[in-house]
């Protein structure tokens, strides 16, 4: 089974990079199932359900998010109805949900799983643990398990995909938006990386106005956060995962530069 999973779409240059490129990517690549990390998809911050529908109609199979799928208040019933945009699994008492088992392409099921992380990350259950639970609780036929790891800090990560190590089929962080260059399977078969990187206009500070940006570091006064609109770049891995086994056979790297 081949996997796509798109780093952090990042507003309308993020999307509009997708629609140029998704299909062409899947078919050229063999590509069995479409993950993307959506979380940004709305004007830089967070997610609605006109755009979560617009990123389906593309041909996302999945949407994962983070701490910023709670920025826009109607996404909250929505994640009731559409089973197939995660939050992440480890908020003790939220709508929605943090793991979906879907039919690939192929015809072979796959289980997406969605975790936070909590250091400098807003308070919410252990992910760790988290991720213990949602394993056990999968049917042990579910060789394929994919795991995109919301977290701030480097280290984090690292511990994450150390402890999933052969009993996932790959962990790739999010939230950061600067793809990372750790790309690689851990020895128990579990490929890795990460940040996968931003979807969106790249002339920018992780996906806002580089001005702005550099207003609110010189002076340290409150400024609105705009998106950039500059050429957009779209990050994203691809994984060829041992369908008998869940392991990877190997990871890599896909970035395509704006047009």
């Amino acid at each position: 089974m081949n996997l796509l999973f798109i780093g952090d779409i990042f507003a309308s240059p993020g999307r509009r990079i997708v629609a140029d490129h998704l299909q062409d990517i899947v078919e050229t690549n063999g590509i069995d199932m479409a993950i993307a990390n959506g979380e940004n998809a709305a004007g830089g911050f967070g997610l609605t359900p006109a755009v979560a529908e617009e990123l389906f109609a593309l041909g996302l199979d999945v949407l994962t998010s983070g701490n910023h799928i709670w920025d826009k208040r109607e996404v909250y019933d929505y994640l009731g109805r559409q089973p197939r945009l995660l939050r992440p699994a480890n908020y003790p008492d939220a709508p929605g949900s943090g793991v979906i088992v879907l039919r690939a392409r192929s015809g072979l099921e796959c289980a997406v799983v969605n975790l936070q992380g909590r250091v400098y990350m807003p308070a919410t259950d252990c992910p760790f643990r988290k991720a213990d639970q949602i394993l056990e609780s999968l049917d042990p036929a579910i060789k394929v398990r994919f795991v995109d790891f919301h977290a701030e800090v480097t280290s984090e990560k690292v511990a994450m995909g150390w402890y999933l190590d052969g009993r996932v089929s790959a962990v790739i962080g999010t939230h950061t938006h600067v793809a990372t260059a750790d790309t690689r399977i851990l020895p128990g078969g579990t490929a890795y990386q990460s940040d996968c990187g931003m979807t969106g206009p790249y002339q920018s500070v992780i996906g806002v106005d580089t001005g702005i940006i550099l207003r609110r570091f010189l002076t340290s006064l409150p400024v609105r956060m705009e998106p950039a609109r500059g050429e957009p770049e779209l990050h994203a891995v691809i994984i060829e995962v041992d369908d008998s086994t869940g392991k990877a056979r190997s990871i890599r790297r896909h970035a395509i530069r704006g047009d």
